[in-house]
């Protein structure tokens, strides 16, 4: 049995397939629901992929939507923001 939980290995030279489970957790605003009162940053070719294709897009902060409404009539997201300033890793699956 291998030091890993979850990572149980056979004795010998088989070879074999292990599954890692991971729960993902998304950084909490002050409430639940507090994504929909935000401005979100997401890249413009996905937000013009969107438009055509009505798929949805996903925040840096991970949100994930179809845009539809003006951004400009709400507050920038704070997790975006502190993202798209270098302060944290995307949560959007990019670089």
């Amino acid at each position: 049995m291998s030091e890993t939980p979850g990572l149980d290995q056979p004795d010998g030279p088989q070879t074999s397939t292990a599954l890692l489970e991971r729960t993902e957790v998304v950084p909490q605003l002050q409430e639940p629901g507090d994504h929909e009162r935000f401005a979100h940053y997401v890249r413009k070719e996905k937000i013009l992929e969107s438009a055509l294709s009505g798929e949805p897009v996903v925040a840096l902060c991970g949100k994930v939507w179809v845009p539809g409404r003006d951004p400009n009539k709400f507050p920038v997201c704070p997790v975006c923001k502190e993202i798209y300033e270098g302060l944290r890793p995307p949560a959007d699956g990019e670089d």
